[in-house]
Protein backbone atom coordinates (compact mmCIF):
# COMPACT_ATOMS: atom_id res chain seq x y z
CA UNK A 1 0.00 0.00 0.00
CA UNK A 2 1.17 3.36 -1.17
CA UNK A 3 1.69 6.47 1.23
CA UNK A 4 -1.20 8.05 -0.67
CA UNK A 5 -3.36 4.86 -0.12
CA UNK A 6 -2.51 4.59 3.56
CA UNK A 7 -3.87 8.32 4.05
CA UNK A 8 -6.69 7.77 1.93
CA UNK A 9 -7.65 4.64 4.19
CA UNK A 10 -6.99 7.03 7.16
CA UNK A 11 -9.53 9.09 5.54
CA UNK A 12 -12.22 7.10 5.26
CA UNK A 13 -11.81 5.20 8.72
CA UNK A 14 -12.31 9.12 10.44
CA UNK A 15 -15.24 9.60 8.34
CA UNK A 16 -16.65 6.20 9.15
CA UNK A 17 -15.88 6.50 12.51
CA UNK A 18 -17.40 9.97 13.13
CA UNK A 19 -20.11 10.91 10.65
CA UNK A 20 -21.21 7.43 10.05
CA UNK A 21 -19.95 7.59 6.27
CA UNK A 22 -19.90 4.08 3.84
CA UNK A 23 -16.12 3.21 3.79
CA UNK A 24 -16.23 4.26 0.15
CA UNK A 25 -17.65 7.87 0.19
CA UNK A 26 -14.46 8.60 2.66
CA UNK A 27 -12.26 7.26 0.47
CA UNK A 28 -13.52 9.44 -2.80
CA UNK A 29 -13.07 12.65 -0.34
CA UNK A 30 -10.07 11.26 0.74
CA UNK A 31 -8.63 11.23 -2.92
CA UNK A 32 -10.12 14.02 -4.20
CA UNK A 33 -8.28 16.09 -1.37
CA UNK A 34 -4.77 15.04 -2.59
CA UNK A 35 -5.76 13.92 -6.69
CA UNK A 36 -3.80 15.48 -9.19
CA UNK A 37 -5.39 16.82 -11.31
CA UNK A 38 -8.10 18.55 -8.76
CA UNK A 39 -11.17 17.50 -10.80
CA UNK A 40 -11.77 13.78 -11.08
CA UNK A 41 -13.97 11.83 -13.24
CA UNK A 42 -15.67 8.59 -11.98
CA UNK A 43 -13.14 6.70 -13.53
CA UNK A 44 -10.30 8.60 -12.48
CA UNK A 45 -11.80 7.98 -8.96
CA UNK A 46 -12.39 4.39 -8.56
CA UNK A 47 -8.90 3.94 -10.38
CA UNK A 48 -7.39 5.97 -7.33
CA UNK A 49 -9.37 4.18 -4.77
CA UNK A 50 -9.39 0.90 -6.40
CA UNK A 51 -13.65 0.75 -6.79
CA UNK A 52 -15.36 -0.31 -9.05
CA UNK A 53 -17.29 2.76 -10.92
CA UNK A 54 -21.01 1.19 -10.35
CA UNK A 55 -20.31 1.86 -6.46
CA UNK A 56 -19.42 5.03 -6.81
CA UNK A 57 -22.27 6.57 -8.14
CA UNK A 58 -24.68 6.97 -5.46
CA UNK A 59 -21.49 8.03 -3.32
CA UNK A 60 -20.52 10.62 -5.16
CA UNK A 61 -24.37 11.63 -5.44
CA UNK A 62 -24.50 12.17 -1.77
CA UNK A 63 -21.62 13.99 -1.39
CA UNK A 64 -22.63 16.52 -4.56
CA UNK A 65 -25.85 16.76 -2.30
CA UNK A 66 -23.94 17.99 0.87
CA UNK A 67 -21.88 20.28 -1.11
CA UNK A 68 -18.67 18.89 -0.43
CA UNK A 69 -18.05 18.16 -4.32
CA UNK A 70 -19.10 19.74 -7.22
CA UNK A 71 -19.74 18.22 -10.46
CA UNK A 72 -18.19 20.02 -13.71
CA UNK A 73 -18.00 19.03 -16.89
CA UNK A 74 -16.34 20.88 -19.72
CA UNK A 75 -16.91 21.66 -23.68
CA UNK A 76 -16.94 18.90 -26.19
CA UNK A 77 -16.54 16.02 -23.25
CA UNK A 78 -19.37 14.27 -22.19
CA UNK A 79 -17.66 12.97 -18.86
CA UNK A 80 -18.85 14.45 -15.55
CA UNK A 81 -15.50 15.71 -13.59
CA UNK A 82 -15.59 16.23 -10.21
CA UNK A 83 -14.15 18.07 -7.68
CA UNK A 84 -13.54 19.07 -4.04
CA UNK A 85 -15.33 22.41 -3.07
CA UNK A 86 -12.73 24.66 -0.97
CA UNK A 87 -16.13 26.14 0.32
CA UNK A 88 -18.43 22.73 0.96
CA UNK A 89 -16.17 22.11 4.49
CA UNK A 90 -17.44 25.49 5.81
CA UNK A 91 -21.34 24.66 4.62
CA UNK A 92 -21.03 20.88 5.45
CA UNK A 93 -20.10 22.34 9.72
CA UNK A 94 -22.39 25.25 9.08
CA UNK A 95 -25.13 22.84 8.00
CA UNK A 96 -24.23 20.62 11.11
CA UNK A 97 -24.43 23.70 13.38
CA UNK A 98 -27.77 24.78 11.84
CA UNK A 99 -28.89 21.29 12.92
CA UNK A 100 -27.96 20.89 15.98
CA UNK A 101 -30.06 24.31 16.74
CA UNK A 102 -33.20 22.79 15.11
CA UNK A 103 -33.26 19.75 17.26
CA UNK A 104 -33.04 22.18 20.41
CA UNK A 105 -36.03 23.38 19.18
CA UNK A 106 -37.45 20.07 18.58
CA UNK A 107 -36.60 19.28 22.42
CA UNK A 108 -38.43 22.19 23.62
CA UNK A 109 -41.71 21.14 21.89
CA UNK A 110 -41.07 17.21 23.59
CA UNK A 111 -40.55 18.75 26.70
CA UNK A 112 -44.10 20.60 25.90
CA UNK A 113 -45.66 17.88 25.10
CA UNK A 114 -44.81 15.52 27.62
CA UNK A 115 -44.28 18.28 30.46
CA UNK A 116 -41.20 19.51 32.04
CA UNK A 117 -41.68 17.64 35.26
CA UNK A 118 -42.65 14.36 33.96
CA UNK A 119 -40.51 11.64 34.73
CA UNK A 120 -39.87 10.76 30.93
CA UNK A 121 -38.68 14.14 30.12
CA UNK A 122 -35.78 13.13 31.90
CA UNK A 123 -34.24 11.81 28.44
CA UNK A 124 -35.34 14.80 26.51
CA UNK A 125 -33.83 17.59 29.70
CA UNK A 126 -30.38 15.36 29.03
CA UNK A 127 -30.92 15.36 25.09
CA UNK A 128 -31.16 19.33 24.91
CA UNK A 129 -28.91 20.26 27.70
CA UNK A 130 -25.98 18.03 25.40
CA UNK A 131 -27.38 20.05 22.43
CA UNK A 132 -27.63 23.08 24.31
CA UNK A 133 -23.86 23.20 25.76
CA UNK A 134 -22.49 22.59 22.16
CA UNK A 135 -24.60 25.28 20.90
CA UNK A 136 -23.20 27.65 23.34
CA UNK A 137 -19.83 26.59 22.52
CA UNK A 138 -19.64 26.84 18.50
CA UNK A 139 -22.36 30.25 18.64
CA UNK A 140 -21.09 33.40 19.70
CA UNK A 141 -23.51 35.73 21.54
CA UNK A 142 -24.79 36.92 18.48
CA UNK A 143 -25.95 33.89 17.15
CA UNK A 144 -23.83 33.36 14.30
CA UNK A 145 -21.25 30.52 14.24
CA UNK A 146 -17.65 30.62 15.09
Amino acid sequence: MTDEEAWVEQVSAFFARQEGLPPITGRILGWLMICEPPEQSAADIAAGIKASRASMTANIRSLTATGLVRRYTRAGDRTAYYRLDDQGWETAVRRRIEGMSAFEDVLERGLDLVGPEAERASRLRAARSVYHWVGSLLRPENGEPR
